[in-house]
Parts: structure tokens; sequence; C-alpha cells
């Protein structure tokens, strides 16, 4: 529509100049003596025209020929750029293909050109250590540093995740908590540095980080449970000098990690071996009257053996304790074998008969096949006490 609108203005006005030219009378004088040259007023109106076109053109024709330079550089330049994002985003499609001599080759390239040095020093550094080229890698983080602050965090969380494929905990510790100065503020981070925090035991972080994260949802319930029950039974271990150190270290505990199996049979192994056999056993029996556990009634026996001190007055309480779980778990062999240590102990050899048998009658145990081989070589039945001995030794 614009074409046939000029189209037609073109032609009005060669229509308007021939009528002009037609029926004008003008002339135009230039004198220059000795000249005169006299010429219509339509010609030199054109004449007029065609000069000023020519010299547009002559003006256009020469200020391209001064900036031919400067678009040739631009050009160049723009080239340049197009070929470092081309180098780039190769580099970026063969590390994730895994051909990591080739990603490396390419950032390099990209990093020359100058298309996001920073970011193809890190993919280059990244392609050299799954080469195993730390020399190469190390060379490559040092260009990331150079590149200013814009990529300080993700270069020190790839230092970070680097220096945990080699195990080098502290390293990678360090890197991330002076990312922030007091340590990490996103989820990312905070993840690595629970990694890191466990590989280098620190056992208090461990615990400040899997509650947080469980807290965001980062981590799974079961995975973070796990990381603070590790984190407890370790800071018992070495934390529990004596009595009043392991009492400091169980109020700092949580009443419901505390009242976890294993937590719970750390805590009474650790009490028992302070000779705090009482303590022990309560944690067992809390920890026994939330959850029931096969392993800590055992140990609820075996805490007897570490006892020096009223043994047989302490262990018919423990009997009377045992029997009133044994109404709701009267098929335990675990339970009845207990039992029949507990009656050993308070010396009622009839009663600890009678449970270890009931407890070989639910399930062959080896621990029952010796207790009872122990009562019958105390009560000088040779032949029974072989028996049980023999048993024991057959089971896996």
């Amino acid at each position: 529509m614009r074409a046939l609108f000029w189209l037609i203005a073109v032609f009005a006005a060669a229509v308007a100049l021939a009528l002009a030219g037609r029926f004008g009378e003008g002339y135009v004088l230039v004198s220059y003596p000795p000249w005169r040259i006299e010429i219509s007023l339509v010609l030199f109106m054109l004449a007029l025209a065609a000069a000023f076109a020519a010299a547009y053109l002559a003006i256009r024709l020469a200020s391209h020929a001064l900036a031919l330079p400067a678009h040739v550089r631009a050009f160049r330049e723009r080239r340049k750029r197009e070929q470092a994002q081309s180098a780039l985003a190769s580099a970026l499609l063969c590390y994730f293909e895994g051909r990591y001599a080739r990603a490396e080759k390419e950032a390099a390239l990209a990093w020359e050109t100058g298309a996001a040095p920073g970011i193809a020093a890190l993919i280059a550094a990244r392609a050299a250590h799954q080469m195993r080229e730390y020399e190469r890698r190390g060379q490559w983080l040092e260009r990331a540093e150079a590149a200013g602050e814009t990529l300080h965090a993700a270069r020190l969380l790839t230092q970070a995740e680097l220096a945990l494929d080699e195990r080098d905990f502290i390293g990678a510790r360090n890197a991330l908590r002076s990312m922030h100065g007091t340590g990490p503020r996103h989820i990312a981070a905070a993840l690595m540095l629970l990694r890191a925090e466990r590989g280098a035991q620190n056992w208090e972080e461990v615990l400040r980080l899997a509650s947080l994260l469980a807290k965001r949802n980062a981590l799974p319930p079961a995975i973070a449970e796990e990381y603070r029950v590790q984190a407890h039974i370790e800071l018992l271990a070495r934390d529990s000098g004596d009595r009043a150190s392991l009492e400091a270290r169980l109020r700092r505990i949580p009443s419901a990690d505390l009242a976890h199996p294993r937590v719970a049979a750390a805590a009474a192994r650790r009490a028992a071996a302070l000779g705090e056999a009482a303590l022990g056993r309560d944690l067992v029996e809390r920890s026994l009257g939330a959850e029931w556990n096969a392993a800590l009634v055992v140990l609820y026996s075996d805490i007897e053996k570490l006892e020096t001190a009223k043994r047989q007055v302490e262990a018919r309480a423990r009997i009377e304790r045992a029997e009133r779980w044994l109404r709701e778990h009267a098929e335990d062999p675990l339970l009845l074998a207990t039992l029949g240590r507990l009656c050993m102990a308070a010396e009622l050899w009839g009663k600890a008969q009678n449970y270890l048998e009931a407890s070989l009658s639910f399930g062959p145990s080896r621990a029952a096949h010796l207790e009872l081989a122990r009562l019958a070589e105390r009560e000088g039945r040779a032949a029974e006490a072989q028996k049980h001995f023999r048993s024991a030794g057959e089971l896996p």
C-alpha cells in the first residue's frame, strides 16, 4: 500500500512538473562576462536538484569510506563474540557429555576470547579435575578468582565441591565458611558444609546443620535423624570422661533423640563403663518405654556384668521390671533369655532355667544355650552342659 502511494505521488509530481514547464514563462539568466547563459526556470530547478543529489551521494560515499575501518573492527568483534559464545556453549555441552578434554579446550577458547571468562575458567577447572589434572585445575581456579567478586560464590562452591570429591573436608569447610564470613546462607552450600563437617568430625556443627536442614525440608527426615544419632553417639564417646561430663552431655540431648535405641544404648554403655550402672539402666528403661527394641533388652542384662555392688538386690528389681514387659511381649525369645540371665545374676536358678528354656522354645539362641550350659555345669550335670555347648556351637 505504501509503495502504491509513493508511485502515485511520483507520477503526480511528474505531471505537475510537465505542466509547469509547458505553461511557465520564467527563465534564469546567468551572466559571467563575456558569457551569458539563459535557461528556463524548470530546467534550472531540475539541474539544481540533480546537483544536490550528486553532492549528497558524494558526501555519503565519503562518510562510508571514512567509517569503513570502524565497521570492519565492529564486525570482527561481533564475530569474535559469537565464536566465544559458541565455544562456551560447546564447553558446557562437552562437560555434560563427559568429554572433559574437549570441554577444557573449548572453555580455554572461550576464556581467551573474553566470553564470560570467569564461567569459562570454572568449567575448565571442573573438566581438569575430572581428568585428575590437579595443577591445571588450580591454575583455572586462580583465573576464575581474577574474574572479580561477581563469581566469588560460584568459585568457592566449585572449590568446596572439588575438595569434597578428594575428601579434603577441612579445605571444603574453609571455602564454604569464607563465603559469608559466618557460613553459608543457602541450601546447596549448607548441604555441602554438612558433608564437610561430618568428614571433619565436627559433630556439634553436624547436629546444628542437620536440624536446620530438616526444618527447611532440605534433608529427608530419616537421613537427618541418622546424622543426629551419629553425632550424639560420637559426642557421648568424646565428651563423657566422668559422671559430671556425661550428665552435662545428656542434658544437651533432646528427649526425643535420647530415647532413640542407638543413642540410649551408647549412653547406657558409657554410664556403665563409668560405674554408673543405675543411670545406664534408667536410660535403657526410658528408651524401651518409648520404643521396644530387642537389642536394648539384651543390653539391659549386660549392664549387670559391670556392676560391683548390691548386685542381687538390683538384679531382682530389674527382673520385676522385665517381667512387666513380659506381659506385652510374652513370646519374645530375647526378652525371655534376658530374664534368664537376670535370674542367674540374682541366683534364682530355677526361674533362670525356666526362662532360658522358654526362650529356646520360641527360637534358637546361642546366648540361651550358653547360659543353660553354665547352669548345668554349676549343678553338676555335665552331659546336659555338653549338649548345650554343642548346640551353641552349631548355631550360625
